[in-house]
This record gives structure tokens, C-alpha cells and sequence, in this order.
């Protein structure tokens, strides 16, 4: 077979990436309950609908009455975005971002080992720590490991300088709805970082992905 020639087409499907976006969105909003969550959050509502392939996720959904707005400002001021997974930093369109924003994941630094040896934690906890020099006013995801966001929590209650924002969406059995619980209520003084979840296991480097998508760019549909 040539690879370069069509196969014979057998399936009834729709090919234009544009009809296929237009619908999708679509039927999210035609059929997600959006209600209960603040139309700030909408648009981040239906790319992580979008991102799961499941509606009933709307339920999870929760955040910050002011985690669209910070997020946004952030990003327009040049802030960094830090994640946890390289796979949550490709999932990041460039071209969504309004001031050519840094993505950076400090996992595959070389500090980062040696680090989790000494600390008796995972390697994505003590890559959290290499983020002290860039963490103030940034835009933090986690998408990935329990650990980090419970390490980050910590962190900034012992004094480390502040994000504007954190989307936190681990995925997993252990820790996952936990370290989002703790996010969630988190208490500085009587102030929090303005955060955004998907409450229980599910979550991931695609949800946390489309959130951050909506979040610099709620506009755009794709």
C-alpha cells in the first residue's frame, strides 16, 4: 500500500477538523449543567468537558471565585507558566499565551534525584523546590502527581513566595482527591490562592492542559 495515497474510505465519519471542533463544543454546551459554577469558569468548564469526553464531569469542577481573573492577568504580565509533567508543558498552546509566556518543567533537572533520595519523597515533589526563584506571580498546573501539589501547598505555608494561580488536576488513586481538598481549603491568613480543580481521582496533563488553554485565551473555541 502506498502511504501516501487515501485508503478507501469505509466509515461514515466527519474529516473537517473545524466541523468536528464546532460540534464538539457544541453538544458540551448543549449538554452540560454549567449553572452551579461562576460564568468565569465556564470556558474552562467545557475544555476540561472536552479534554475527559465526559459531561458528568462538570459535577468536579470548583474553584476560586478569582482564579480566571488572576490567571488571565498573570499571563498578560509575562508570568510563567510552572508544571509538573513534560507531557502538561507540550500540552500548552503557544499560541493561546498573550506574552510568549515560559512553560517550564524543572522534572528532568539534574538536582532533582538526589533531591527526592534526601527528602525521601518523589522526584516530582523535589522538582517542585527548583521553582522557589520563579514561583512568585506565576501560573502554576499540576496535572500529574499528588505529591507535587502537596508539596507546593507546603512550601508556600512555610513562606515561599506566592503564585497568582494554580490549577491542580492530579490524576490517581493515592493522594489525588486528597491533595485537590487541600488545595481547595487552604487558609493563609484568611487569603488563598486563587485555585481550580477537578474534585476525586480523575484529572490529568490534558485536563490541566485545556484549563490553562481556556485561561489565557477563554475566547478562542480550540
Amino acid at each position: 500500500m502506498d502511504s501516501l495515497r487515501p485508503p478507501q474510505r469505509r466509515y461514515d465519519y466527519v474529516t473537517d477538523g473545524q466541523e468536528i471542533y464546532r460540534r464538539s463544543f457544541g453538544m458540551i454546551r448543549d449538554e452540560a449543567d454549567l449553572a452551579g459554577l461562576p460564568a468565569s469558569l465556564h470556558s474552562a468548564a467545557v475544555r476540561i468537558i472536552h479534554a475527559a469526553g465526559d459531561v458528568d464531569i462538570t459535577r468536579d469542577i470548583a474553584g476560586h471565585a478569582g482564579v480566571a481573573a488572576a490567571a488571565r492577568a498573570a499571563l498578560h504580565a509575562g508570568a510563567p507558566i510552572l508544571t509538573d509533567s513534560n507531557m502538561l508543558a507540550s500540552g500548552v498552546t503557544r499560541r493561546r499565551l498573550p506574552a510568549d509566556n515560559e512553560v517550564l518543567c524543572t522534572l528532568r533537572d539534574e538536582r532533582v534525584p538526589a533531591l527526592a533520595t534526601a527528602w525521601g519523597t518523589t522526584r516530582a515533589a523535589a522538582a517542585v523546590s527548583l521553582w522557589t526563584d520563579r514561583l512568585e506571580g506565576s501560573v502554576v498546573a499540576i496535572g500529574n502527581a499528588p505529591t507535587a501539589l502537596f508539596h507546593l501547598l507546603e512550601m508556600i505555608r512555610d513562606g515561599a513566595p506566592r503564585p497568582a494561580a494554580i490549577v491542580g488536576m492530579p490524576v490517581g488513586f493515592v493522594g489525588s482527591a486528597e491533595s485537590k481538598v487541600a488545595l481547595a481549603e487552604h487558609d493563609l491568613g484568611g487569603d488563598q490562592v486563587p485555585w481550580l480543580v477537578v474534585h476525586g481521582r480523575r484529572g490529568g496533563s490534558a485536563m490541566a492542559a485545556a484549563a490553562l488553554n481556556a485561561l489565557a485565551n477563554p475566547d478562542e473555541l480550540a
